[in-house]
């Protein structure tokens, strides 16, 4: 009998460059020594897709080697990261040719510089995706977080994406351990939504399939910022699941608290996927109300029930063939509701995962955790980089 591929997210580190204002993760670094090693990683099941990310993946001196052994026992890699390390980015694409890169641009230069925090980024993460497309590796994009502070660079963003045909993924602000933060909400969700519309607009117009299925991902990304319930089922831990820096397997990376599984470094994959302890994340995640919006959970989730998204984009791509704006916000009985003040900003922002009075739980191991009791986690990061790029040019 064949065996079940599942849909895996490798972390392969916390460490990373990057200061953005809606992740702290760059604050919490896992120590290089205490991070997946290969022995673990192949200790990893069969998937149909593995995406590499961080903290900031090429921040490990090793990827290589860790895409080697991914590849194989995986269909499909796809590397999320901040672009930062052209080089490496350049060579590993070179030795890999089949492995997607998205590179992580918040807006415009200065929009996305603000974000981010590194300096130059929005010129280093663009040239690293020019030189991706000028050498014609065959799957290149870039995702953006959307909130309020670049909501209004999001249609001039995609079309970017669209001039030099490169993938284009969106996520909004979400609260979680991964992400160190717990105070991240969209203050003005009228207008974040009109941005999302005008994306869902040009996506819908398109003579893409695959980007008609990415307008119902951001139809339900404005579902998400008005605190609604998911528009399909979250299976995470059943078909999918995260493997953090330590080796701790997780059904996701949305939990406020760090839900671990098992242990890969102690632990077959067999033992974790099939353990008692695993049944009971996978009950609390069926009764999980944080009511995500994730590429992560939502990619598999709309392949598994696809003909809800399927019936969505025949309903606005085909039965409204002739209208230019085949979209509208004001579908959503919450967005009229809201509107028209049947519902106020105080009572949909108690439906978000924001909590101005928690401190966000970081998932480090105690090791990592005490190394942050005399330097900044940015501080062990930055010498760290200045070792490894002075290393480089030698």
């Amino acid at each position: 009998m064949a065996v079940k591929k599942l849909n895996g997210t490798v972390i392969v580190t916390y460490r990373c460059n990057a200061r953005c204002t809606m992740c702290n993760r760059y604050k919490c670094p896992s120590k290089p020594d205490e991070e997946l090693s290969i022995e673990t990683i192949k200790k990893l099941p069969k998937m149909y897709f593995t995406n590499i990310t961080g903290g900031e993946p090429f921040i490990r001196e090793d990827l290589p080697d860790i895409v080697r052994e991914l590849y194989k026992k995986s269909d499909r890699i796809v590397i999320s990261t901040n672009g930062f390390f052209t080089d490496r980015i350049i060579k590993l694409c070179e030795e890999f040719p089949n492995v997607g890169i998205r590179i992580s641009i918040e807006g415009l230069e200065e929009t996305n510089n603000k974000i981010r925090g590194l300096e130059d980024g929005f010129n280093k993460g663009y040239s690293t995706l020019k030189k991706l497309v000028e050498m014609k590796h065959p799957d290149v994009g870039f995702g953006m977080t959307v909130q309020d502070a670049n909501a209004k660079d999001l249609v001039e963003l995609y079309k970017l994406s669209d001039e030099l045909n490169m993938e284009f993924a969106t996520a909004s602000l979400h609260n979680s351990f991964y992400f160190v933060e717990s105070k991240n909400i969209i203050k003005d969700r009228m207008m974040v939504a009109k941005e999302f519309e005008k994306l869902i607009n040009n996506l819908l117009n398109s003579n893409s399939p695959k980007k008609w299925f990415r307008a119902y991902f951001n139809h339900g990304l404005i579902n998400y910022i008005f605190g609604q319930k998911r528009l399909l089922p979250c299976d995470m831990a059943f078909d999918t699941f995260f493997i953090d820096p330590y080796g701790d397997v997780m059904p996701c990376n949305g939990t406020k608290e760090k839900e671990v599984m098992g242990n890969l470094n102690e632990q077959s994959w067999e033992e974790i996927w099939k353990s008692e302890k695993a049944e009971k994340v996978r009950e609390r995640v069926r009764h999980c109300d944080r009511q995500c919006w994730m590429i992560g959970s939502v990619s598999p989730a709309m392949h598994k029930y696809i003909g809800i998204p399927a019936l969505w984009v025949i309903k606005h791509k085909f039965l409204r063939f002739y209208k230019k704006n085949k979209y509208s916000i004001f579908e959503s009985k919450i967005v009229r509701d809201y509107k028209e003040g049947r519902i106020t900003k105080e009572e949909l922002d108690k439906c978000s995962t924001c909590d101005i009075n928690c401190e966000a739980n970081d998932g480090l191991s105690d090791n990592s955790k005490e190394a942050l009791k005399n330097k900044k986690g940015e501080d062990i990061v930055d010498e760290d980089i200045k070792r490894q790029l002075k290393k480089d040019i030698k």
